[in-house]
């Protein structure tokens, strides 16, 4: 296992990443109902998407690293895997102006556990909740991408956009990850008013 420097989470030299293929795993969900399931939150509430009103942004990685803690072997070969902190500090540095585009509600997911999340959701400043679905409710019910690495089952990097409990739209593959909230924000932006 290779150990990583905090500052190596932030500066990624992108081209020497093996991008992530499209491969058809979100076409299905524009237009989907989000089913009821219940997710952890980091701010110690419980997150129904379903139930949420108005225009949910949810931005979903694989795995949140820690400063000093080793990264399984081959994440830098896996594409699409390196790059979830850039990917939640782009969120947490749009958010007001995702906001103000016309986000309601604004959540990143993975499928590591609460107690984990709410490590990197102190430590990078978040100003929304870290949702967990570790026990794979959300991710198999909406068939959601997956890949497996250093034998855990984790979620492939994407963001959705979720209008009154339907997924009106899926970003996906998502690369380079902290590119991705400026192309949540852009969508946004063409739909207002």
């Amino acid at each position: 296992m290779s150990t990583v420097a905090m500052s190596d989470f932030l500066i990624t030299d992108w081209s020497r990443l093996p991008r992530p293929v499209d491969d058809g795993g979100t076409r299905h969900l524009p237009g989907t109902p989000v089913p009821a399931i219940a997710l952890r939150a980091t701010d110690g509430m419980s997150v129904t998407l379903a139930s949420l009103r108005g225009r949910t942004v949810a931005y979903i990685y694989p795995m949140t690293g820690r400063p000093g803690v080793p990264l399984p072997d081959g994440w830098d070969e896996t594409p699409g895997a390196r790059g979830c902190t850039p990917q939640s500090c782009a969120f947490r540095d749009h958010f007001a102006d995702l906001v103000a585009a016309g986000a309601d509600h604004v959540y990143g997911l993975s499928t590591q556990d609460t107690d984990y999340q709410q490590e990197a959701a102190r430590r990078l400043h978040l100003p929304f909740p870290l949702l967990s679905d570790a026990a794979l409710r959300l991710t198999t019910a909406l068939r959601l991408p997956v890949m497996l690495v250093g034998g855990a089952t984790l979620l492939k990097r994407m963001a959705l956009i979720i209008e009154d409990g339907v997924i009106a739209h899926a970003f996906y593959p998502v690369f380079p990850p902290d590119g991705n909230a400026a192309d949540v924000l852009e969508w946004l932006r063409a739909r207002q008013g």
